[in-house]
């Protein structure tokens, strides 16, 4: 079978082409043809170097879709639709291959009128979503904002926090060109940054208040200003570094507002909360009430330009490759 391999971590140049045996059904895995996988920052981050864990030759992604072909049973009928996110392209073989052996509890059934492409960019933003939002205490009512609305998960979150019943559902973006997209995609409670600042524009969404709840996956000088938009007892959850691993942060955000930073590792959450995600989540998706967003797709042989895509283009909505 045909797979993109780093077979070394050392950017783009790292990435092959390659011809590896079909994998086999064992210990309770399901094997799936697959349709498409799903580009993160974290495959970017593993080909970069960055993440010490994961070791060289690898075939990347970290999520995906396809239709199961052996070893589902009566969960995973053979001839379903699935998606998964799991240890897939960071501690073993992944998603940027036509076959792939993957455990039953990482699989979740596409909804009808969700299709591959579009799932396979739904796991890993949607999950984290749901997950650090319950973390941190949302409940309907909750002012949230997500910065980077262009992004995977803070589009996931803002648009989780808004079908959940959030009084506000906040998030921005640097780009003004991204700004008039996200309002054309009905997405009303966007800080244009380069006309407003976070915080400013935040007190104004909210009359003062500021935001209940902060889920971050930028980092740097977002996570700082981010800070001083928390409402009285808020939190932060930071949960990636986009812009950068480095913040300075001004401490009397946090005590004068009685607030608090977290952090959120989506692969240490118990498999409970994974089913609970999934259960609020699959709902939503039949409903309409979330809708994955796709700025470009890419065959499996450009993997490495889909990444270069991803981290350099910054596009507004999720890349994937098709399978």
């Amino acid at each position: 079978m045909r797979a993109m391999r780093a077979e070394k971590f050392s950017g783009y140049e790292g990435l092959k082409l390659v011809d590896l045996p079909k994998p086999t059904v064992s210990d309770g895995k399901v094997l799936l043809r697959m349709t498409a996988a799903g580009v993160t920052p974290l495959d970017h981050t593993i080909l970069s170097d960055q993440f010490p864990f994961a070791k060289a030759p690898l075939v990347l992604g970290n999520e995906g879709a396809g239709v199961v072909e052996e070893g589902g049973g009566t969960d995973f009928p053979v001839g379903s639709r699935v998606m998964f996110t799991g240890p897939y392209g960071v501690f073993e073989d992944g998603a940027y291959s036509e076959w792939l052996a993957v455990r039953k509890e990482s699989l979740c059934l596409i909804p009808e009128g969700v299709d591959d492409v579009s799932a396979a960019g739904i796991p890993v933003a949607y999950l984290t979503a749901k997950m650090a939002l319950t973390l941190a205490g949302f409940q309907a009512g909750k002012t949230v904002l997500a910065p980077a609305i262009g992004g995977s998960v803070g589009n996931a979150v803002t648009q989780l926090a808004r079908a959940l019943g959030a009084k506000h559902a906040i998030s921005s973006t640097t780009n003004h060109a991204k700004a008039e997209q996200a309002k054309a995609l009905g997405f009303n409670e966007v800080i244009d940054n380069s006309f407003e600042k976070l915080g400013d524009g935040v007190r104004r969404i909210t009359g003062g208040y500021g935001a209940d709840i902060v889920i971050d996956g930028v980092g740097g000088e977002v996570l700082s200003e981010a800070l001083g938009a928390l409402a009285l007892g808020g939190s932060l959850t930071t949960l990636g570094y986009a812009s950068s691993r480095k913040a300075t942060i001004d401490v009397t955000n946090l005590i004068w507002q009685r607030a608090s930073i977290k952090s959120f590792v989506m692969f240490d959450q118990p498999q409970a909360a994974w089913a609970d995600a999934w259960n609020a989540i699959v709902p939503l998706l039949q409903s309409g009430a979330i809708k994955p967003i796709v700025a470009k797709t890419f065959p499996l042989a450009e993997a490495a330009d889909a990444l270069r895509y991803l981290v350099e283009g910054r596009p507004f909505g999720r890349v994937v490759l098709t399978i």
